[in-house]
This record gives structure tokens, sequence and C-alpha cells, in this order.
């Protein structure tokens, strides 16, 4: 506001001033106008009303001449002798003596600034000679107040300084409007930011006002949706882990608490069992510490081409698909860029082909087909029941085939999901035809084309 108050002043002054000056003599080149002009009209109105019939119409002819012009309007003869006088003095007078008086009987008229003795002011004085036949009869004067003239400037300047002042007020009222538009948003982040710091990360602010803080607001409404899932993911993981690490830890404790117990060399079938525990034991604490940091970008990112991802992945898991008696084929048919971190997408894609390789029965044929902006794994298994295209993908929960059929620790899927939706993607299941499952990975695609480079 104080800036705007600045800016508005030094406008008003600068275009005020040279306005007030261009008024002021604008106002004096008027009077000084009028003045001549009255003077003129007088003159040539009062050379037929010399005559002393004529003298009440010269008496009027002057009286309206001094209310036109707001000034004092005499008539003199030849001589300088007083014929009519706006003021009301007798005839008579000798104003042979004034400057301007001379000046009009010699034939010309004038118009001088000088002081009166009489009155004892600066006066204006105009006259203009009274002509008959071609003759100088008479000259008329017409005199008005200097302070008088520089009143009405000064009644104009103060007009425009009034004026400037309505002008700066009504600025100010607009600065103000603008200010608290301005204000408002900020405030309310204000707000939202300190019930952010009590602990509610569920504050949100609108998204309004300028370009800045409308991107302003995005970013911090960004920032506690990513505060709030951070702290929720972290919530979860400690609950999912305390529940599920209790499982196969008290199994190993009652396991190893059995040797103890037991006289002699300890059964080698326990002991297998107990480090199967530990294996599991480890592979949990494996996937739940990827899944606390999934969504950090952990890694940097690259151009990936899905092809190769879907190579890359095949030559991992044949000798797995070798020892199931399971054709594992990849199919190709464009080359697709996308860009996210390569470990990433690998890792996610090496848990729907194990899904695939798990749940497919013997002799049966798993496929990898990297297309547009995706890589999908078909398999010939026992597929999802309805509904569980969402379900599977909670953590620790396992679809009906997967709880009839072969182990596992319920964290594949939602792996696979978070690290793919940290680089904008998607991991969705859905049936297959002909019975089977559709996994599927799906990225913002950079680049795609033909393999024989069309």
């Amino acid at each position: 506001m104080l800036a705007l108050a600045y800016v508005l002043l030094l406008a008003l002054i600068a275009l005020g001033v040279p306005l007030a000056i261009s008024l002021r003599d604008r106002v004096d080149a008027e009077v000084k106008g009028q003045a001549r002009s009255q003077a003129d009209v007088v003159a040539a109105s009062a050379g037929e009303l010399l005559d002393p019939g004529q003298r009440r119409a010269l008496r009027h002819l002057v009286h309206v001449s001094a209310d036109s012009v707001r000034g004092r309007v005499i008539v003199v003869n030849r001589r300088g002798r007083l014929l009519a006088d706006s003021a009301g003095s007798p005839p008579g007078r000798s104003y042979a003596d004034r400057p301007e008086i001379r000046a009009a009987l010699a034939g010309s008229g004038e118009q001088i600034t000088r002081d009166s003795k009489t009155l004892g002011a600066q006066i204006l004085a105009t006259s203009a000679p009274v002509l008959s036949h071609g003759a100088t009869e008479g000259a008329v004067r017409v005199t008005q107040s200097v302070a008088a003239v520089h009143g009405a400037v000064k009644t104009a300047i103060l007009d425009l300084a009034a004026l400037a002042g309505v002008v700066l007020l009504l600025g100010l009222a607009a600065g103000a409007v603008v200010a608290q538009q301005i204000a408002r948003p900020i405030r309310r982040l204000d707000r939202a930011a300190r019930q952010v710091a009590t602990g509610d990360l569920d504050a949100t602010v609108a998204v309004e006002g300028s370009t800045e803080q409308r991107s302003l607001a995005s970013a911090f409404n960004e920032m506690t949706q990513r505060v709030r899932r951070l702290l929720q993911g972290q919530r979860d993981f400690v609950a999912d882990a305390s529940h599920q690490l209790r499982t196969p830890l008290t199994g190993l404790r009652l396991r190893l608490e059995g040797m103890t117990e037991r006289d002699g060399e300890p059964d080698p079938a326990e002991l297998e069992a107990a480090l199967a525990e530990l294996d599991r034991l480890s592979l949990i604490v494996e996937e739940l510490l990827i899944l606390s940091r999934a969504g950090e970008h952990e890694l940097p990112p690259q151009e990936v081409d899905l092809r190769d991802v879907a190579g890359r992945a095949a030559e991992r898991w044949q000798p797995t698909a070798a020892e199931r008696s399971i054709d594992l084929i990849v199919d190709g048919a464009r080359d697709c860029l996308v860009r996210c971190a390569p470990h990433d997408l690998d890792r996610s894609l090496d848990a729907l082909v194990e899904n695939a390789l798990r749940y497919s029965p013997t002799g049966s044929t798993v496929a990898i087909e990297s297309g547009s902006a995706g890589v999908d794994v078909l398999d010939r298994g026992p597929g999802l029941e309805a509904g569980e295209e969402e379900a599977v993908f909670e953590r620790f929960r396992r679809g009906s085939a997967g709880r009839s059929g072969p182990g596992g620790t319920g964290l594949g899927l939602p792996i696979a999901r978070e690290l793919v939706r940290q680089w904008s993607g998607e991991v969705t299941l859905s049936p297959r035809e002909g019975g089977g499952t559709r996994a599927s990975i799906r990225l913002p695609a950079l680049l795609s084309k033909d393999k024989d480079g069309g």
C-alpha cells in the first residue's frame, strides 16, 4: 500500500504541477481576454450614447458590463471627464491623468497592471477608445482587482488538488482491494501450514489467486499429500511387519526349543524346517524394506527399452521355467522407450513372471509380451475369481489360487505396483481369454517404433 501510494503521489505531482501552471496561465489569459472584449463592446456601444439625453442608457450599459467582467467600468469624454461609472460615482471627475485613459484618448487601447492609489491595491486596467465617425470622442476603462484574478486561479488550483486527492483515495481503495486479494491466499496458506505443524496432515489450501500463488498452493498440497502418504506407509509398514514377522519367528522358536529338549543329535528335518523359516523370514524382511522405500525415487531415471526388459526377464527365469517344464517365450513386436529406474522395472516384472510360473500348470506356456508403453505377462494358471483383481494388491493378501496353491509372502504384487507407480505407471491383473491371467505393466511412453525402423 505504501509503495502504491508513493507511485500514485509521484504520478499526480508529475501531472498536476504542469496542469496547474497551464491552468493558471489559461485563467489569466481568459480574464484579460474577457476584459479586452468587454471594453471593445462597451466602446462600440457607447459611441451612440454620449449625448446628454442618453446618459441613462449609458449608465445601464456600464452596469451590465461591470457585472459581466466582475469589475468596474467607466466611460469618459474626449477630455477625460467621467460620464458614467458602474460604481455610482457622479459625472465630472477627471481621469485624464490615468495612463490607460491617456492611451485610449490617443486612439489606442491599453491593458496594464498598476497600483491604484485610490484603492490601495493592484488593478488590471483595460481601456479602449470610443469612436464616432472615425474620431475619438471618449474612452472606456475596465478595471479588475488582481487579487480577485489570483483568487480565481487559486480556486481552480484548489479544485484540481481536490480532484487529485479523490484520485489518490480511489487508487488507494483499489490498491487495498488488490492487496486483500493477494494477501488472502497467503493467509490461508499460513493457517494450513500451522495446521500441518500441529499434526493435521489433511489440511489443504484452495488453488486460487495469481499464477505464482496457484503454483505455491499446488506445491503445498502435493507436499502434505506426500508427507501423509509417507507417514501412512510407515505406520502400515510397522503394523504389517509386527504382524507378519510374528508367525515365522514363533515357528522358528518352537522348532529350536524342540531341538534343545531332545537328547542326541538334532533331527535333520527339523533343522531344514528351521532354515526354511529363516529363509522365509529374511524374504519377508527384504520385501517389507522394499515397500517402505517405495515412492522415494532412490535410483535415477533412465530411458529403458521395454523389449530389452522383457528379454532380460526371460533370461533370468528360463531355468526356473525349465525346472517346472513350462515354456517361457518372449514376444516383442515393437521397441518402446519409457523413463524409469531399470532396477525398479526389472523387480516389478520379476514379481509378475514369478507368479505366472508359480501358478501355471506343467507343460503350459508363459508369454512375456512388450508392446506400446507396456509389458504383459500371460499364463494359463487358475486365474482370479471375480472381485480379486484389486484385492490381491493388498499387503499379505493372497487370492483364492494362492491360498490353495504354493506358499508365498503376499508382498510380490504390492511391491510391483508401488515400484511402477512411483514412475507414473500402473500394474493391473485381468482374466485372460481362454483361462489364465494377464498381468500388465503400463508406463508413459517416450518413443515407439517398429522392428524394421518404420
